[in-house]
């Protein structure tokens, strides 16, 4: 059995807004039904452990999918998403490949957690796949190579795009544009049309641009595992 290792923020504040964020629901359900339905063990995990917070525009009814009915649904996968493990206490050598799910949470917390640098690295460095969708990809603004470069310099990169941050009008909330940062590190970036479902794989480095790219990033991710 595929065990993959399903990452949350645990970072609930957006920015001095007042408001909050967190995980995009879309971004954990879409993945984790599609990957347990294909008979893979997926364990979650966030930095804090427990319970990682949900961004509560992600429950209003316009952002709704199947998946996330699923999810309201389904008491015990609400438990174990209650029940996270701690960043700290995870073993790559445990794992075939990790995933992040995105929101924007990871902007503050997965961007510049030590932890999390290290385990992406130590996947990408051990041959494992690393998945990661919309802002998601923050996880990119840190992480090296085995040789010290950036771990997307040449690498073919999407992420949410700087017109769709635009639309919602979070430009000046985002601590950073993930499209931006990619860019910066080397990354070739390229998006898709503003809402709709792009991935792009590259080698080991498997990102999705929107929510609506987060089952497209899964099944790419157990095709390579497969």
């Amino acid at each position: 059995m595929k065990k993959i290792l399903l990452v949350l923020t645990s970072h609930s504040d957006l920015g001095d807004t007042g408001k909050k964020t967190g995980f995009w629901l879309e971004e954990f359900a879409a993945p984790y039904y599609f990957l347990i339905d294909q008979g893979v063990d997926v364990t979650l995990a966030s930095p804090q452990g427990g319970e990682p917070p949900i961004d509560p525009k992600s429950e209003l009814p316009d952002f709704q999918t199947e998946s996330t009915r699923r999810f309201e649904a389904d008491s015990e996968t609400q438990k174990i998403l209650s029940q996270t493990v701690k960043l700290e206490t995870v073993n790559a050598e445990d794992y075939d490949a990790i995933f992040y799910s995105g929101g924007y949470g990871p902007l503050w917390d997965l961007a510049e957690n030590e932890t999390s640098i290290a385990l992406i690295e130590a996947f990408y460095n051990s041959n494992k796949p690393v998945a990661s969708v919309c802002h998601a990809p923050a996880i990119f603004q840190n992480t090296q190579d085995a040789e010290g470069n950036p771990l997307v310099q040449g690498k073919k990169v999407t992420a949410y795009s700087n017109s769709e941050e635009e639309a919602v009008d979070f430009t000046e909330i985002v601590p950073f544009s993930v499209e931006d940062m990619l860019k910066e590190n080397g990354g070739i970036y390229s998006r898709g049309e503003d809402w709709s479902a792009y991935a792009v794989e590259d080698g080991l480095l498997i990102t999705g641009q929107n929510p609506a790219s987060a089952e497209l990033v899964a099944d790419l991710l157990l095709k390579q595992l497969n």
